[in-house]
């Protein structure tokens, strides 16, 4: 082994150490990666938008339906972040600094039920198959978020009242164990529609393409859930993997690219289709 390679590799590894901390503490390099990640959801939030606009002309007589309410969210969510990471420097200042999280945390809390959405769907096509009544999901559904919705609110006032860390701890633990829980929901009814379109006739019109939508989204929303678990767990101990302080540009570039863009993106490409005209087939929304 040539003695001359672990100099090489230290020196590459120091190389790449101080290039992070420069881009860290650089206030130019943190805008430039805030503005592109406000591009980044702005472009996302576009697409989203067209695509409901798209819906809504061609299916206008069915209201609100569940795919034009998870397109509405879609465009939401990724608004609301895009105008936050395009004044993200002016963000870190606002006070009370509850409000700092306030603005970070609720587009995730947006996003959950954007997704939440998807597994809700699949249970009632699941479910319907089966002929069980679906009649308990919806108000489980609406139950379920209404819950985690008042808990994160009572977080919120409890550091406002008493601004401390184990409370803002406490928080990300909360928002991991929903993570965990869309992921278990994603593994749990997307599997088991994957199962179920598996066992249908293979000559069964759109079996194929239903079957592979099903696959690729459950596994996409499955693995965006549980990285942001994970990285909630860090995030709530670590000080190095802290998500609402300007100075980690790079690890908030990957986190949510990872965790939000690029499943987003995915999963709106997926499901482009566009529902059947009136009159070529009969179109039934699931309300």
């Amino acid at each position: 082994m040539d003695p001359s390679l672990p100099k090489v590799a230290a020196v590459v590894v120091s190389s790449a150490s101080n290039w992070w901390d420069e881009v860290n503490n650089s206030a130019l390099w943190q805008d430039w990666i805030f503005h592109i990640l406000a591009f980044l959801y702005g472009l996302v939030a576009a697409v989203a938008l067209i695509q409901l606009i798209r819906i809504e002309c061609r299916v206008p007589e069915y209201g609100w339906t569940t795919q034009k309410v998870f397109h509405f969210l879609n465009f939401l969510v990724n608004g609301v972040r895009s105008a936050v990471f395009t004044f993200r420097r002016s963000v870190q200042r606002i006070r009370p600094e509850v409000l700092q999280h306030v603005l970070l945390d609720l587009p995730s809390l947006a996003f959950f039920t954007t997704y939440a959405l998807l597994v809700l769907f699949w249970a009632e096509i699941y479910y319907q198959a089966r002929a069980v009544s679906t009649d308990r999901l919806r108000p489980t559904f609406y139950a379920s978020n209404s819950v985690i919705y008042s808990i994160q609110i009572a977080l919120w006032l409890l550091f406002w009242w008493k601004p401390i860390q184990p409370v803002l701890v406490l928080s990300k633990l909360f928002f991991a164990g929903v993570s965990f829980f869309a992921a278990l929901g994603f593994l749990l009814y997307g599997g088991r529609l994957f199962l179920m379109l598996q066992r249908f006739p293979v000559e069964s019109r759109g079996r194929r393409k239903k079957l592979q939508e099903v696959g690729y989204v459950a596994t996409i929303c499955f693995s965006c859930f549980s990285v942001r678990c994970i990285m909630m767990c860090f995030n709530a101990f670590d000080k190095a993997a802290d998500l609402d302080v300007l100075n980690h540009p790079i690890l908030n570039f990957l986190y949510y690219l990872l965790v939000e863009i690029i499943p987003s993106s995915l999963v709106l490409f997926i499901l482009r289709k566009l529902p059947p005209r009136r009159g070529i087939t009969q179109y039934h929304p699931i309300h």
